[in-house]
Protein backbone atom coordinates (compact mmCIF):
# COMPACT_ATOMS: atom_id res chain seq x y z
CA UNK A 1 0.00 0.00 0.00
CA UNK A 2 1.61 3.27 -1.04
CA UNK A 3 0.70 6.84 -0.19
CA UNK A 4 2.84 9.76 -1.38
CA UNK A 5 5.30 10.89 1.24
CA UNK A 6 4.90 7.79 3.41
CA UNK A 7 8.12 6.27 2.14
CA UNK A 8 10.42 9.22 2.52
CA UNK A 9 10.71 10.40 -1.04
CA UNK A 10 9.09 11.23 -4.34
CA UNK A 11 7.76 8.58 -6.67
CA UNK A 12 10.35 6.92 -8.87
CA UNK A 13 9.63 5.90 -12.44
CA UNK A 14 10.15 2.25 -13.23
CA UNK A 15 13.36 3.09 -15.09
CA UNK A 16 14.62 4.98 -12.02
CA UNK A 17 13.85 1.93 -9.90
CA UNK A 18 15.77 -0.38 -12.21
CA UNK A 19 18.74 1.95 -12.10
CA UNK A 20 18.76 2.02 -8.33
CA UNK A 21 18.40 -1.74 -8.19
CA UNK A 22 21.35 -2.18 -10.55
CA UNK A 23 23.56 0.08 -8.45
CA UNK A 24 22.54 -1.70 -5.28
CA UNK A 25 23.14 -5.10 -6.89
CA UNK A 26 26.69 -4.12 -7.79
CA UNK A 27 27.35 -2.94 -4.26
CA UNK A 28 25.88 -6.02 -2.62
CA UNK A 29 27.44 -8.70 -4.80
CA UNK A 30 30.85 -7.24 -3.99
CA UNK A 31 30.19 -8.20 -0.35
CA UNK A 32 31.11 -11.87 0.21
CA UNK A 33 29.17 -12.02 3.49
CA UNK A 34 25.97 -10.94 1.81
CA UNK A 35 26.54 -13.21 -1.19
CA UNK A 36 26.63 -16.20 1.16
CA UNK A 37 23.50 -15.19 3.12
CA UNK A 38 20.38 -17.29 2.84
CA UNK A 39 16.79 -16.09 2.90
CA UNK A 40 13.46 -17.74 2.12
CA UNK A 41 10.42 -15.96 0.72
CA UNK A 42 6.99 -17.57 1.13
CA UNK A 43 4.39 -16.11 -1.23
CA UNK A 44 5.02 -14.87 -4.75
CA UNK A 45 2.26 -12.44 -5.48
CA UNK A 46 3.26 -9.06 -6.86
CA UNK A 47 4.83 -7.91 -3.58
CA UNK A 48 6.35 -11.27 -2.63
CA UNK A 49 7.92 -11.61 -6.07
CA UNK A 50 9.37 -8.11 -5.81
CA UNK A 51 10.85 -8.97 -2.41
CA UNK A 52 12.35 -12.21 -3.65
CA UNK A 53 13.75 -10.60 -6.80
CA UNK A 54 15.40 -7.88 -4.74
CA UNK A 55 17.16 -10.46 -2.59
CA UNK A 56 18.27 -12.44 -5.64
CA UNK A 57 19.61 -9.38 -7.42
CA UNK A 58 21.61 -8.38 -4.36
CA UNK A 59 23.41 -11.65 -4.04
CA UNK A 60 21.35 -13.53 -1.46
CA UNK A 61 20.90 -17.28 -1.75
CA UNK A 62 17.13 -17.06 -2.06
CA UNK A 63 14.68 -19.94 -1.71
CA UNK A 64 11.11 -19.30 -2.82
CA UNK A 65 7.80 -21.08 -2.44
CA UNK A 66 4.29 -20.36 -3.67
CA UNK A 67 1.13 -22.42 -3.61
CA UNK A 68 0.90 -21.95 -7.39
CA UNK A 69 4.33 -23.31 -8.27
CA UNK A 70 4.47 -21.73 -11.73
CA UNK A 71 4.89 -18.28 -10.17
CA UNK A 72 8.39 -19.25 -9.06
CA UNK A 73 9.66 -19.79 -12.63
CA UNK A 74 10.75 -16.18 -13.36
CA UNK A 75 12.59 -16.06 -10.04
CA UNK A 76 14.30 -19.38 -10.67
CA UNK A 77 15.43 -17.98 -14.02
CA UNK A 78 16.86 -15.01 -12.11
CA UNK A 79 18.79 -17.26 -9.72
CA UNK A 80 16.42 -18.31 -6.92
CA UNK A 81 15.83 -21.88 -5.80
CA UNK A 82 12.22 -23.12 -5.77
CA UNK A 83 11.10 -25.38 -2.95
CA UNK A 84 8.43 -28.01 -3.48
CA UNK A 85 6.76 -27.32 -0.13
CA UNK A 86 6.58 -24.48 2.36
CA UNK A 87 8.28 -26.67 4.96
CA UNK A 88 11.17 -27.36 2.60
CA UNK A 89 11.51 -23.64 1.94
CA UNK A 90 11.55 -22.77 5.65
CA UNK A 91 14.17 -25.43 6.34
CA UNK A 92 16.48 -23.89 3.72
CA UNK A 93 17.19 -20.57 5.44
CA UNK A 94 17.59 -19.03 8.89
CA UNK A 95 15.50 -16.02 7.81
CA UNK A 96 11.99 -16.59 6.43
CA UNK A 97 10.04 -13.70 4.91
CA UNK A 98 6.30 -14.27 4.56
CA UNK A 99 4.21 -12.17 2.18
CA UNK A 100 0.78 -13.62 1.47
CA UNK A 101 -2.70 -12.33 0.65
CA UNK A 102 -3.99 -11.97 4.19
CA UNK A 103 -3.58 -13.12 7.78
CA UNK A 104 -5.73 -16.21 7.25
CA UNK A 105 -3.41 -17.35 4.45
CA UNK A 106 -0.42 -16.85 6.75
CA UNK A 107 -2.05 -18.98 9.46
CA UNK A 108 -2.69 -21.76 6.97
CA UNK A 109 0.90 -21.77 5.70
CA UNK A 110 2.41 -21.56 9.18
CA UNK A 111 0.36 -24.56 10.24
CA UNK A 112 2.09 -26.54 7.50
CA UNK A 113 5.59 -25.65 8.75
CA UNK A 114 4.93 -26.20 12.44
CA UNK A 115 7.68 -28.82 12.77
CA UNK A 116 10.50 -26.87 11.07
CA UNK A 117 10.26 -23.32 12.43
CA UNK A 118 12.29 -23.86 15.61
CA UNK A 119 15.41 -21.69 15.50
CA UNK A 120 14.16 -19.65 12.55
CA UNK A 121 13.42 -15.94 12.33
CA UNK A 122 10.00 -15.33 10.79
CA UNK A 123 9.37 -11.91 9.26
CA UNK A 124 5.72 -11.56 8.31
CA UNK A 125 5.17 -8.72 5.81
CA UNK A 126 1.50 -9.55 5.22
CA UNK A 127 -1.12 -6.92 6.01
CA UNK A 128 -2.98 -7.53 9.24
CA UNK A 129 -4.08 -6.09 12.56
CA UNK A 130 -2.03 -5.55 15.73
CA UNK A 131 -3.96 -8.35 17.44
CA UNK A 132 -3.13 -10.76 14.59
CA UNK A 133 0.54 -9.82 14.81
CA UNK A 134 0.64 -10.50 18.55
CA UNK A 135 -1.08 -13.85 18.07
CA UNK A 136 1.48 -14.90 15.47
CA UNK A 137 4.31 -13.82 17.76
CA UNK A 138 2.90 -16.10 20.47
CA UNK A 139 2.59 -18.95 17.94
CA UNK A 140 6.23 -18.53 16.88
CA UNK A 141 7.52 -18.27 20.45
CA UNK A 142 5.74 -21.45 21.48
CA UNK A 143 7.59 -23.27 18.70
CA UNK A 144 11.04 -21.88 19.39
CA UNK A 145 11.10 -19.30 16.59
CA UNK A 146 11.63 -15.55 16.73
CA UNK A 147 9.02 -13.34 15.15
CA UNK A 148 9.04 -9.91 13.53
CA UNK A 149 5.87 -8.41 12.16
CA UNK A 150 6.22 -5.99 9.29
CA UNK A 151 4.22 -3.79 6.96
CA UNK A 152 5.34 -2.30 3.66
CA UNK A 153 4.50 1.30 2.81
CA UNK A 154 4.94 1.42 -0.96
CA UNK A 155 4.20 -0.52 -4.12
CA UNK A 156 5.92 -3.58 -5.66
CA UNK A 157 7.88 -1.73 -8.40
CA UNK A 158 9.65 0.33 -5.72
CA UNK A 159 10.78 -2.50 -3.43
CA UNK A 160 14.50 -2.13 -2.85
CA UNK A 161 14.45 1.67 -3.17
CA UNK A 162 14.10 4.48 -0.61
CA UNK A 163 10.54 4.92 -1.86
CA UNK A 164 9.41 1.96 0.26
CA UNK A 165 9.30 2.07 4.04
CA UNK A 166 9.43 -1.21 5.95
CA UNK A 167 7.68 -0.91 9.32
CA UNK A 168 8.87 -3.59 11.74
CA UNK A 169 8.22 -4.66 15.33
CA UNK A 170 8.87 -7.74 17.41
CA UNK A 171 11.99 -9.59 18.53
CA UNK A 172 14.78 -7.06 19.05
CA UNK A 173 17.51 -9.70 18.87
CA UNK A 174 16.15 -10.99 15.57
CA UNK A 175 15.91 -7.46 14.20
CA UNK A 176 19.50 -6.67 15.21
CA UNK A 177 20.71 -9.89 13.58
CA UNK A 178 18.92 -9.33 10.27
CA UNK A 179 18.50 -5.56 9.98
CA UNK A 180 20.99 -5.26 7.12
CA UNK A 181 19.08 -7.87 5.10
CA UNK A 182 15.73 -6.24 5.74
CA UNK A 183 17.14 -2.85 4.74
CA UNK A 184 17.59 -4.25 1.24
CA UNK A 185 13.83 -3.82 0.83
CA UNK A 186 13.68 -0.09 1.64
CA UNK A 187 13.94 2.35 4.51
CA UNK A 188 13.42 0.45 7.77
CA UNK A 189 11.62 1.74 10.85
CA UNK A 190 11.76 -0.46 13.97
CA UNK A 191 8.87 0.35 16.32
CA UNK A 192 9.63 -1.79 19.34
CA UNK A 193 9.41 -5.30 20.78
CA UNK A 194 5.61 -5.37 20.92
CA UNK A 195 4.89 -7.28 17.71
CA UNK A 196 1.69 -5.28 17.10
CA UNK A 197 3.33 -1.86 16.85
CA UNK A 198 4.22 -2.02 13.16
CA UNK A 199 0.58 -2.78 12.37
CA UNK A 200 -0.53 0.12 14.56
CA UNK A 201 1.71 2.46 12.58
CA UNK A 202 0.65 1.01 9.24
CA UNK A 203 -3.07 1.16 9.96
CA UNK A 204 -2.77 4.73 11.24
CA UNK A 205 -0.67 5.93 8.31
CA UNK A 206 -2.99 4.37 5.73
CA UNK A 207 -6.07 5.63 7.55
CA UNK A 208 -4.62 9.15 7.50
CA UNK A 209 -4.23 8.90 3.75
CA UNK A 210 -7.78 7.69 3.17
CA UNK A 211 -9.27 10.26 5.55
CA UNK A 212 -7.49 13.04 3.71
CA UNK A 213 -8.27 11.76 0.23
CA UNK A 214 -11.99 11.17 0.78
CA UNK A 215 -12.20 14.70 2.14
CA UNK A 216 -10.39 15.95 -0.95
CA UNK A 217 -12.87 14.18 -3.22
CA UNK A 218 -15.76 15.82 -1.39
CA UNK A 219 -14.11 19.21 -1.85
CA UNK A 220 -13.55 18.56 -5.56
CA UNK A 221 -17.25 17.76 -5.87
CA UNK A 222 -18.04 21.10 -4.26
CA UNK A 223 -15.60 23.02 -6.44
CA UNK A 224 -16.88 21.43 -9.64
CA UNK A 225 -20.48 22.16 -8.62
CA UNK A 226 -19.51 25.84 -8.52
CA UNK A 227 -17.98 25.67 -12.00
CA UNK A 228 -14.34 25.92 -10.89
CA UNK A 229 -11.62 23.96 -12.73
CA UNK A 230 -10.78 21.03 -10.42
CA UNK A 231 -7.28 20.50 -11.87
CA UNK A 232 -6.25 24.07 -11.21
CA UNK A 233 -7.80 23.92 -7.75
CA UNK A 234 -5.88 20.72 -7.02
CA UNK A 235 -2.64 22.45 -7.91
CA UNK A 236 -3.43 25.29 -5.51
CA UNK A 237 -4.28 22.87 -2.70
CA UNK A 238 -1.05 20.96 -3.29
CA UNK A 239 0.83 24.20 -2.88
CA UNK A 240 -0.82 24.87 0.48
CA UNK A 241 0.07 21.51 2.04
CA UNK A 242 3.40 22.82 3.33
CA UNK A 243 1.48 24.63 6.07
CA UNK A 244 0.12 21.40 7.55
CA UNK A 245 3.17 19.60 9.06
CA UNK A 246 3.63 22.11 11.92
CA UNK A 247 -0.13 22.08 12.55
CA UNK A 248 -0.20 18.27 12.75
CA UNK A 249 2.71 18.31 15.18
CA UNK A 250 1.03 20.97 17.31
CA UNK A 251 -2.25 19.04 17.44
CA UNK A 252 -0.47 15.80 18.42
CA UNK A 253 1.40 17.70 21.15
CA UNK A 254 -1.87 19.15 22.47
CA UNK A 255 -3.49 15.69 22.55
CA UNK A 256 -0.48 14.24 24.38
CA UNK A 257 -0.55 16.96 27.02
CA UNK A 258 -4.33 17.34 27.34
CA UNK A 259 -3.96 21.09 26.98
CA UNK A 260 -5.74 22.54 23.96
CA UNK A 261 -4.74 26.04 22.81
CA UNK A 262 -6.87 27.74 20.10
CA UNK A 263 -4.87 26.10 17.27
CA UNK A 264 -7.27 27.17 14.50
CA UNK A 265 -8.91 29.79 16.61
CA UNK A 266 -11.46 29.21 19.41
CA UNK A 267 -13.97 26.53 18.42
CA UNK A 268 -16.84 28.90 19.31
CA UNK A 269 -15.68 30.95 16.29
CA UNK A 270 -15.01 27.89 14.12
CA UNK A 271 -18.53 26.58 14.81
CA UNK A 272 -20.07 29.61 13.09
CA UNK A 273 -17.93 28.94 10.03
CA UNK A 274 -19.10 25.32 9.98
CA UNK A 275 -22.71 26.47 9.59
CA UNK A 276 -21.70 28.39 6.47
CA UNK A 277 -19.80 25.37 5.09
CA UNK A 278 -22.75 23.05 5.64
CA UNK A 279 -25.16 25.50 4.01
CA UNK A 280 -22.83 25.94 1.04
CA UNK A 281 -22.56 22.22 0.42
CA UNK A 282 -26.28 21.64 0.69
CA UNK A 283 -27.04 24.57 -1.62
CA UNK A 284 -25.16 22.91 -4.49
CA UNK A 285 -26.23 19.32 -3.70
CA UNK A 286 -22.96 18.09 -2.17
CA UNK A 287 -23.05 15.61 0.71
CA UNK A 288 -22.33 17.35 4.04
CA UNK A 289 -22.33 14.53 6.59
CA UNK A 290 -18.65 15.01 7.47
CA UNK A 291 -19.09 18.71 8.10
CA UNK A 292 -22.17 18.03 10.19
CA UNK A 293 -20.19 15.59 12.32
CA UNK A 294 -17.50 18.20 12.95
CA UNK A 295 -20.14 20.82 13.82
CA UNK A 296 -21.84 18.43 16.25
CA UNK A 297 -18.54 17.79 18.03
CA UNK A 298 -17.84 21.51 18.23
CA UNK A 299 -21.29 22.21 19.64
CA UNK A 300 -20.84 19.54 22.29
CA UNK A 301 -17.45 20.88 23.27
CA UNK A 302 -18.78 24.43 23.50
CA UNK A 303 -21.73 23.25 25.61
CA UNK A 304 -19.24 21.63 27.99
CA UNK A 305 -17.61 25.01 28.55
CA UNK A 306 -14.59 24.62 26.27
CA UNK A 307 -15.43 27.09 23.51
CA UNK A 308 -12.10 28.92 23.88
CA UNK A 309 -10.10 25.80 23.10
CA UNK A 310 -8.94 24.80 19.63
CA UNK A 311 -9.90 22.13 17.11
CA UNK A 312 -7.54 19.66 18.80
CA UNK A 313 -9.85 19.55 21.84
CA UNK A 314 -12.42 17.58 19.82
CA UNK A 315 -10.16 14.61 20.52
CA UNK A 316 -11.79 14.38 23.94
CA UNK A 317 -15.12 13.44 22.31
CA UNK A 318 -13.93 10.67 19.99
CA UNK A 319 -14.36 7.67 22.29
CA UNK A 320 -16.75 5.12 20.84
CA UNK A 321 -20.14 5.43 22.47
CA UNK A 322 -22.00 2.49 23.98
Amino acid sequence: MGFPGRAGGNYFTQSDTKGIAMMATTEMTDNPTTAASRVTVLGLGAMGSAIARTFVERGYRTTVWNRTASKSAPLVDAGATAAATAAEAVAASPLVVVCLLDSAAVDEVLASVDDVVAGKVLVNLTSGSPAQARAKERWASERGAEYIDGKLMGDPPYVGTPNVTVLLSGSRSAFDAHASTLRELGGVGYHGEDAGLAAVEFMAQVAMGYEMLIGFLHVLKLVRAEGVDVTEFGERVAGSLAAYPPLLTAIATAVASGEYPPDLGPIRVQAALMDDMIDHRESVGVEAVRMRQVKELMDRRIADGHGEQGFSSLFELLAKEG
